[in-house]
């Protein structure tokens, strides 16, 4: 990976950080230049965020990194936030996860 496309990766967690804690989650950008020692961001309850800020992004190789990671760091349901240039946030996470996901936020009388 070029020293560009790292600082654009980086860049897109710290995006994303910034987002989340303008909704008050407090979310926080995960060990710079890691290289999988720590997620991407930490501190979001029951949320394993992969961040991809990429162009070209293979979305079932990036979803298995993902779960690989929510696997190792046991850190919640594996989701992936992504974006390309000049474009919204979309966020990927598998169905099972959202649907349990959604019934907790039910049960919580959240929605």
């Amino acid at each position: 990976m070029s020293r560009g496309q790292q600082r654009k990766g980086r860049g897109g967690e710290l995006e994303i950080v910034k987002i989340f804690q303008s909704h008050g989650i407090g979310a926080q950008p995960g060990q710079a230049v890691s290289y999988g020692s720590t997620p991407d961001v930490v501190n979001v309850p029951g949320i394993h965020l992969e961040v991809k800020r990429v162009e070209r992004l293979n979305v079932p190789e990036a979803m298995a990194q993902a779960v690989r990671d929510s696997e190792k760091f046991h850190d919640g349901a594996p989701t992936l936030f992504h974006r390309r240039n000049r474009s919204p946030w979309l966020v990927t996470m598998r169905l099972e996860d959202w649907i349990l996901m959604y019934k907790q936020a039910q049960d919580s009388h959240c929605i």
